[in-house]
């Protein structure tokens, strides 16, 4: 990966999505992981973490166009996330990312991304 370039630029919208799509079969096959997602069809929620982190990882800024700012521990308060589920979350996109190809210095620089905001997103004992 060239030091100036993104992560969104070194795997492209088609592995972001990817990886997307892996995290939510996840979801689906995991029962705690699936009581945060209420409705039967997991597409939208699919479409909006998409979104987020083509916006993260230096693509474009449709998340925000459509969504507003992330404020994403904000967004996420409604559901009580101990270490526990945090565990389950972050177990399934790591999941997800063995199921792509990725660049070892992607991987890495993806993986400390999603380790980072999985523990601030821990808002219960």
């Amino acid at each position: 990966m060239n030091p100036f370039q993104s992560i969104y630029e070194a795997v492209g919208e088609e592995k972001i999505q990817e990886l997307v799509h892996h995290f939510y079969q996840g979801v689906e096959s995991n029962h705690e992981l699936r009581k945060l997602y209420p409705e039967g069809d997991l597409k939208p929620a699919e479409r909006r973490l998409y979104l987020f982190l083509v916006q993260v990882f230096g693509g474009p800024q449709t998340y925000s166009e459509e969504r507003g700012h992330p404020r994403l521990r904000l967004r996420h308060m409604q559901w009580a996330i101990d270490p526990k589920m945090r565990n389950h979350w972050l177990n399934a996109m790591l999941e997800a990312m063995d199921k792509i190809e990725l660049d070892q210095e992607v991987r890495e620089l993806m993986m400390n991304y999603f380790i980072k905001v999985a523990n601030h997103m821990v808002n219960h004992d």
